[in-house]
């Protein structure tokens, strides 16, 4: 169907799924579940809400303290002159759904400005409902956004596909790339095109994160060859640079709240820390360790962002997770009995036969979690007090997750 027939129908279902009636067709999974967030958050799906615009002065900081200025070249020389030739705009947030940087197309740059698409303008879910930003920001995936399928009427005459960037030394979210126009001059393959350059993005900034490492094992490596015992140079998020005394590993996981002096690491021990030009010295303590961490605490509450928190006689460390982790470690939380390998695929992927999978993830959770998980079935321990701290209203549970297990907990409260 062209266009106008899309809208149509796509303007009924809508209207359907706000008076809870049947819809004449069933919206696409990612924009359903963005509708029931909207429902349940109260957005106005009849009028745009603008939440204030960002100073000058905290729009240039955001700009220069965020990566994603590094990929700026590899963005435009990808997007914006396709962008400015299909009348559309290219549009790069920040991971709170502020818009900072918007290039393209001058006459939709000039419509933009009348629905509030503008520097240091906020589109995440909660201020303007189902959009190319604040979507993809939540869903974690690519996400393109057609006309009705905008949760709030006043955005039906656009369409928005937008895709998460996320950096790849942490998995931590930066920001949405968007290519944004009006829904006469949409073209089918925006959203290959806007995933495929926001890849391009993630890698060169993984080529400029071997060349800092490079730069650090230069500083490092004469202090390293006079040491003894254990030790390891490695960058502020954790990637190793050099190592002595111990057989290599590609990463230490950091805990969030990492300084110099003495701590406790999982798989290490207790170590003392040093700063170093653009990382950290790690040595570790050659002494028994400080008593067990007893008590944990995982926090999903949030929509975008979910940390587990360790609390022991070695003191206290949060280290914040990645998406897939947010869902493994919610898994076994709220499963204290344990999940073997092919339960956990199912519970995740439907798919009991994806035990490689979830081993290795299993392999990475333990970098930093090391001892308080068991396996045979996979679980923590038993002598470890867990709390899971969950959203105010369970359809909001992990909203990126598309695993079964938590679709069904997300599902059975519609």
């Amino acid at each position: 169907m062209d266009a106008a027939q899309a809208t149509r129908l796509l303007k009924g279902v809508r209207a359907a799924a706000l008076s809870g009636q049947q819809p004449p067709l069933v919206p696409r999974p990612v924009i359903g579940e963005s509708w029931d967030r909207m429902l349940h958050s109260g957005v106005d799906p009849d009028h745009d809400f603008r939440t204030g615009l960002l100073s000058v002065e905290e729009i240039e900081h955001r700009r220069r303290s965020s990566p994603l200025a590094q990929v700026l070249p590899v963005l435009r020389d990808g997007l914006v002159s396709v962008a400015d030739a299909a009348q559309h705009i290219m549009v790069v947030a920040d991971g709170e759904g502020r818009v900072l940087w918007r290039e393209g197309s001058a006459s939709v740059l000039r419509k933009a400005d009348g629905h509030g698409f503008e520097v240091g303008a906020e589109w995440s879910e909660d201020v303007v409902g189902t959009n190319g930003i604040g979507t993809p920001l939540i869903a974690r995936r690519p996400v393109q956004v057609f006309s009705a399928e905008h949760f709030v009427r006043t955005h039906h005459s656009w369409t928005c596909t937008g895709a998460p960037l996320t950096d790849p030394r942490d998995g931590r979210l930066l920001g949405v790339i968007d290519i944004s126009g009006p829904l006469d001059t949409m073209h089918p393959a925006t959203l290959a095109l806007v995933t495929s350059v926001t890849r391009l993005a993630e890698a060169e900034l993984r080529h400029l994160h071997l060349s800092s490492l490079d730069r650090l094992r230069s500083v490092v490596a004469p202090m390293l060859a006079r040491m003894t015992g254990r030790a390891l140079a490695v960058d502020v998020h954790g990637w190793t640079a050099a190592v002595t005394g111990m057989p290599p590993v590609r990463r230490l996981a950091l805990p969030r709240s990492f300084s110099a002096g003495r701590t406790w690491l999982p798989s290490l021990g207790t170590c003392t820390v040093e700063p170093l030009p653009g990382g950290w010295l790690v040595r570790a303590v050659e002494e028994p360790d400080a008593e067990s961490p007893t008590r944990i605490v995982l926090d999903v509450s949030n929509a975008r962002r979910w940390s587990v928190t360790v609390t022991g006689g070695a003191g206290t460390w949060s280290h914040e997770l990645s998406p897939r982790h947010a869902e493994l470690l919610y898994l076994l939380a709220t499963n204290r009995a344990g999940r073997s390998a092919s339960a956990l695929a199912e519970d995740m992927f439907g798919d009991p036969a994806r035990t490689v999978t979830v081993r290795a993830e299993l392999s990475r959770v333990r970098r930093y979690l090391g001892p308080l998980l068991a396996h045979r079935p996979y679980r923590f321990r038993e002598d470890v007090d867990v709390k899971v701290i969950t959203p105010d209203h369970p359809a909001h549970l992990l909203p990126h997750s598309t695993a079964p297990a938590v679709r069904s907990t997300r599902a059975t409260t519609r």
